[in-house]
């Protein structure tokens, strides 16, 4: 079960959709964190191992190498 407060406006378009679509409200607000649920997970890591490399408890690899050791050579 999930409770989530929306802006008014937003909360006022995501109704008329429904209304006009003849779905509820809970379906288009399910189907929006489907669809982006993937791109925050990716952009989370994606700061972490940023801030990980700066406070210098990670160290990058070069493209090269991860093709390289990966066997990814076309």
């Amino acid at each position: 079960m999930l409770a989530i407060r929306l802006p008014a406006e937003v909360e006022s378009r995501l109704e008329a959709l429904a209304r006009a679509t003849g779905r509820t409200k809970t379906f288009y607000a399910r189907e929006a964190i489907l669809e982006h649920l993937d791109d925050l997970e990716d952009l989370y890591l994606a700061e972490q191992r940023l801030m990980d490399t700066r406070a210098g408890k990670t160290q990058p690899v070069e493209l090269e190498e991860v093709v390289k050791r990966y066997g990814l050579e076309g």
